[in-house]
C-alpha cells in the first residue's frame, strides 16, 4: 500500500464536498477521479498531495513513499529556463546519491526534452509542452524515482500527440520497474478507458458519497448503471412498504395503542431511508447542464463553400489550396499540433481573416457564426453570477419563452443559493458553464466550438455531444477529446503544421496521419552520428554469447523475480491488514519489508534488462 486516506471529510464554506470517503493507493495503481463540477475532485487530490489538510479523518503512508504532484494550471517562474525550472526542485541528497544536475538532466530526459531545448524560456513553451515540463520537475522532485504520481486535469490544452505521449508516461515501464502509480482528475473518457484501472466517483448519487469500480471507463459505465438501476427498484420497493406503514398508522388513536413502539420505530426509520434513496437517486439522474442551441431556421443547404485557400503568417505556412464545403448537418473536427493554425483557419473561413490565395462563397444572407472559444470571455471576478448569466434585467428570453434567472440558473445546475456570490468563486467548470448558458441565447446557423471540453463534466459533455448532434445548423469543431470526435466529425481536417493538409473521413485515419508526421519530424530532429560512428556502434551490438556465470544467473532471475514480487504481494497484504494499521510498530516494520522486497525486485529487474541487453 502506498497512501491510505481513512474517513476524510472537507467542506467549503458552509457546503460540504465529501464526508468520511476511504481511498486506498496500491502499486499499479492508475485511478481516475470524477465527479459533477464542484464535487471536491480537485480539493480531494490536494489533500492526497499533502497540499490541504482534511476536516477529518487522516491520511496513512509509509514513510519512504515518494509522492509528486503535478496540477492543472503549469506555471513556472517569470524568465525561467526550462534546464533551470527543472534544476531548481532537485533535491541536494537525494536517496539514490545522484547530484543535482544529473536528476535534472535524466528527468528532461525522460519527458522528451532534446538538449537544443534545454535553454528555451519556459514561457515560449506549448502547452503540451509545459504539461512535459511541469512532469519533469515533478520527476526532478523525487530524484526521478516517484512512487505515486498525482495530477489535476492532465489532458487539457493537450494535442493529441501529447495526450498520446501522457498515457505512454503512465503505463509504461521506468528502468527496468513497473511504472509509478498514479491518481489523476479528468473527463477525457477516452483517457480514462486507456489508462484507468480503477475509477472514482465523487457524487450525492451514492452512499458515502463515493463509488469505485475497478476497471476502464466502459466497465465504470455499466457497473455505475447497474447501481442507479438497483438503487431506483429500492426507491419504489420502499415507498410501497412506506405507504402500507400509513394505512397501518391511520387506522386511528385507539387501533395504533395496540400497535408495538417497535413496529412504529421501524416506520418511522423506513420514512427516513426513503428521503435518502430519493436524495440520491435525484443526484444519480442530474445529467448535468440542459445544454441546448438554437439554429435560425433557414433552409440554405450550402453555408461556406472555400475554393484553394491558402494562409502565411511571414515564412510560416499553415495550410495552401484546400478546398472545404460546410453544410447544414456537416461537422467539420480541425485537428493538428498546438500552434498548426487550427484557430486562424476559422476566422478565415468565417470572414474575420482574408486568405491569402483562394476564394471564400457565402450563403445569402450572410450566415450567422456564434463562437465558443478556449479564450473565453472573462467576468469581472466580483460580478454576481446572475449578472454574467443575464446582465440586462432577471429575465432572460430563450427559444421564444421568458424565464426567469432563478429558473435559467437551474437549468446550469447552479444552485439558487449561488446567483448572488461572485464569478470569481465559481470553479472552471461552472464558469464553461456560464459560457455556454450565454451563447445559447443566440441563434447560429454555425457553431464554432474551441476546445469545449475543457473543465466541463462528464455529464455535462454528454448533453452537449447530444445537443450539437441535434443542431440543424453546421458545427466547426476544435477539440483533442477523441470520443467526441469521433461521435459527431463527419470530416476531420488535419493540419500538419508545414503548410500542408489532410481530409479525413474518420478519426482513426486523422490520428495514423499526425503520427506520421510525428514520427517524421522525431527522425529528423534526431542528432546524426558519423558513418564511421554508426559502423562501430553497430559493430558493437551484434549479438553475443554470454559467459558461463552470466548465462546461470540469466537462467535463474525470472525465478528470482518471481520470488521478490511474491515478497511484495504478501507485504502489501500485510499493509491491508486493519490492525497493522493501527499499529504504529507493526506498521513501520511492514514498510521495511515492503521496501527491501521492492528494492531487490527492482534490482533484479534492471539486472535482468541488462542480461538481455547482452545477449542481444
Amino acid at each position: 500500500m502506498l497512501l491510505h486516506a481513512r474517513n476524510i471529510s472537507k467542506t467549503h464554506g458552509v457546503r460540504t464536498l465529501f464526508s468520511e470517503i476511504s481511498i486506498s493507493v496500491d502499486r499499479g495503481d492508475r485511478i481516475g477521479v470524477i465527479g459533477p463540477n464542484g464535487a471536491g475532485k480537485s480539493t480531494l487530490l490536494k489533500i492526497l498531495a499533502g497540499h490541504q489538510s482534511t476536516d477529518t479523518g487522516e491520511l496513512v503512508a509509509p514513510s519512504a513513499v515518494n509522492a509528486v504532484y503535478i496540477p492543472q494550471v503549469d506555471r513556472f517562474d517569470e524568465g525561467i529556463t526550462v534546464y533551470d525550472a527543472v534544476l531548481k526542485v532537485a533535491p541536494e541528497h537525494a536517496a539514490n546519491h545522484l547530484d543535482p544536475e544529473t536528476i535534472a538532466e535524466i528527468a528532461l530526459s525522460k519527458v522528451g526534452f532534446t538538449q537544443d531545448q534545454w535553454p528555451m524560456p519556459a514561457a515560449m513553451l506549448s502547452g503540451g509542452w509545459r504539461k512535459r515540463l511541469s512532469s519533469a520537475c515533478a520527476l526532478s522532485s523525487s530524484a526521478n524515482e516517484p512512487d505515486l504520481v498525482l495530477l489535476d486535469e492532465p489532458t487539457n490544452h493537450l494535442d493529441l500527440e501529447g495526450i498520446a505521449w501522457l498515457e505512454a508516461f503512465l503505463t509504461l515501464r521506468q528502468g527496468g520497474q513497473a511504472a509509478f502509480a498514479s491518481v489523476f482528475v479528468t473527463h477525457d473518457r477516452r483517457f480514462l478507458e486507456q489508462i484507468a484501472t480503477r475509477i472514482i466517483e465523487l457524487s450525492d448519487a451514492y452512499p458515502g458519497g463515493m463509488l469505485s469500480v475497478d476497471g476502464n471507463y466502459t466497465e465504470f459505465v455499466r457497473r455505475r448503471a447497474e447501481f442507479v438501476d438497483g438503487q431506483a427498484k429500492a426507491v419504489q420497493s420502499l415507498a410501497n412498504e412506506v405507504r402500507r406503514d400509513d394505512v397501518w398508522l391511520g387506522r386511528g388513536a385507539q387501533g395504533r395503542q395496540t400497535k408495538q413502539k417497535k413496529q412504529i420505530d421501524a416506520s418511522a426509520d423506513r420514512r427516513a431511508q426513503l428521503g435518502e434513496l430519493k436524495a440520491r437517486n435525484e443526484a444519480a439522474t442530474n445529467t448535468g447542464a440542459r445544454v441546448e442551441f438554437t439554429s435560425t431556421d433557414r433552409q440554405t443547404k450550402k453555408l461556406i463553400a472555400a475554393a484553394g485557400i491558402s494562409k502565411a503568417f511571414g515564412e510560416n505556412k499553415l495550410f495552401s489550396n484546400l478546398d472545404l464545403v460546410l453544410g447544414v448537418g456537416d461537422c467539420i473536427g480541425l485537428l493538428g499540433a498546438n500552434g498548426s493554425g487550427k484557430t486562424t483557419l476559422i476566422k478565415v473561413l468565417t470572414g474575420e481573416l482574408a486568405p491569402d490565395q483562394g476564394e471564400i462563397r457565402y450563403s445569402d444572407p450572410m450566415p450567422k457564426v456564434v463562437v465558443f472559444s478556449q479564450h473565453r470571455e472573462d467576468f469581472d471576478p466580483s460580478i454576481p453570477l446572475s449578472e454574467a448569466l443575464c446582465p440586462v434585467s432577471d429575465r432572460v428570453e430563450f427559444q421564444g419563452r421568458i424565464m426567469h434567472i432563478t429558473a435559467w440558473a437551474r437549468r446550469f445546475s447552479f444552485r439558487d443559493d449561488q446567483l448572488e456570490g461572485p464569478v470569481g468563486s465559481l470553479s472552471g467548470g461552472e464558469l464553461a458553464r456560464v459560457h455556454i448558458a450565454r451563447i445559447m441565447l443566440e441563434k447560429a446557423d454555425i457553431l464554432v466550438l474551441d476546445e469545449p471540453t475543457n473543465d466541463l463534466d462528464i455529464p455535462t459533455l454528454e448533453l452537449l455531444e447530444e445537443s450539437l448532434a441535434d443542431f440543424p445548423g453546421a458545427v466547426i469543431l476544435v477539440t483533442h477529446d477523441r470520443m467526441m470526435l469521433e461521435k459527431l466529425a463527419t470530416t476531420i481536417v488535419v493540419l500538419e503544421g508545414d503548410g500542408h493538409q489532410q481530409i479525413c473521413p474518420s478519426l482513426e485515419q486523422a490520428v495514423r496521419v499526425l503520427s506520421r508526421k510525428a514520427d517524421e519530424q522525431a527522425e529528423a530532429n534526431a542528432p546524426k552520428a558519423p558513418k564511421e560512428k554508426v559502423a562501430k556502434v553497430r559493430d558493437a551490438n551484434q549479438p553475443k554469447k554470454l559467459s558461463y556465470k552470466d548465462q546461470r544467473e540469466y537462467d535463474s532471475i525470472e525465478e528470482k523475480i518471481m520470488e521478490a514480487d511474491e515478497q511484495i504481494e504478501h507485504a502489501q497484504r500485510a499493509l491491508s491488514d486493519p490492525k497493522v494499521l493501527a499499529d504504529h510498530e507493526k506498521m513501520t516494520k511492514a514498510c521495511q519489508i515492503l521496501d527491501q522486497a521492492q528494492a531487490e525486485s527492482a534490482r533484479l529487474y534492471a539486472r535482468w534488462d541488462e542480461l538481455e541487453a547482452m545477449r542481444s
